[in-house]
C-alpha cells in the first residue's frame, strides 16, 4: 500500500500569510519556510508583527476565505486520491488549514493549532502537535510497512523527503534547490503525477 504525503502550501494551496502580506500591505508577512528554516523563530516573528498592527484571526481567516488551490492543484489531488492513499502533512494550523480543506474535498489534514484571546480574537500562540511531526509521520507509517513518497517544497519538508522512500521537490525555491540536491525537481503537475506513478512502480505499489 503507498501513501503519498504532501505539503500544503506553495504545492497545493497558495501561501496563507504571502496573501495576508498582500491583502494588508505588511511586506515583513511574506517570510516563509522557503526562506526561514527554524519554524519557532518564524512564528515569533509572524505574531510580533501581528500584535504591532492589530491583525486578528478573524482578519486572517478573511484572507483565507478568499484563497482557492493553485491551478491544476483539485484536479491533480483528486487523480491521485483516486489512485492512492494521500495525507497532508502540513506546518500550518487546523485555524487555517481547515477552510482550504473544504475546497480540496477535506483531504485529511495533520497540522498544528493556534492559541488566540477568546475577547480579543489575537494570535497569542501556538501549540506543535509533535516536533518534526512531517518526519515523525512518514516514519511511523514506514513502522507500519506503508510505502511512502513525500512531496514538498521548502525547508520544512526536507527531512520528511528524507525519510520517504521517495521524496519529491515540487517549484522549491532556488536556496532550497542549491541545499537538497538529492531530491529530484518538479515543475508541474503532469509531471508530478508521472513521478508518482514511477516511485509507485518501482515500490510495487
Amino acid at each position: 500500500m503507498l501513501v503519498v504525503c504532501f505539503d500544503l502550501e506553495g504545492v497545493l494551496m497558495p501561501e496563507v500569510w504571502i496573501n495576508v502580506a498582500e491583502k494588508t500591505g505588511i511586506e515583513a508577512l511574506r517570510r516563509t519556510t522557503r526562506d526561514e528554516p527554524d519554524y519557532d523563530k518564524l512564528m515569533r516573528y509572524r505574531l510580533d508583527i501581528l500584535d504591532e498592527n492589530g491583525i486578528s484571526i478573524d482578519d486572517i481567516q478573511q484572507v483565507i476565505a478568499t484563497m482557492d488551490p493553485l491551478p491544476g492543484a483539485k484536479e491533480f489531488l483528486d487523480e491521485v486520491r483516486a489512485r492512492w492513499q494521500v495525507l497532508i502533512l502540513s506546518d500550518t494550523f487546523y485555524q487555517f488549514g481547515e477552510p482550504l480543506m473544504v475546497k480540496l474535498d477535506r483531504p485529511t489534514l495533520y497540522c498544528h493549532d493556534l492559541e488566540i484571546d477568546d475577547e480579543s480574537r489575537m494570535i497569542t500562540g501556538w501549540k506543535i502537535r509533535l516536533e518534526d511531526q512531517k518526519r515523525a509521520t512518514v516514519e511511523g507509517l514506514r513502522a507500519m510497512n506503508f510505502n511512502t513518497v513525500a512531496i514538498g517544497d521548502s525547508y520544512n519538508d526536507t527531512n520528511m523527503l528524507a525519510e520517504a522512500h521517495a521524496g519529491i521537490l515540487f517549484r522549491p525555491p532556488q536556496n532550497v534547490i542549491d541545499e537538497f540536491p538529492q531530491f529530484p525537481i518538479i515543475e508541474d503537475y503532469v509531471s508530478l503525477l508521472k513521478q508518482i506513478e514511477a516511485a509507485a512502480a518501482e515500490l510495487g505499489k
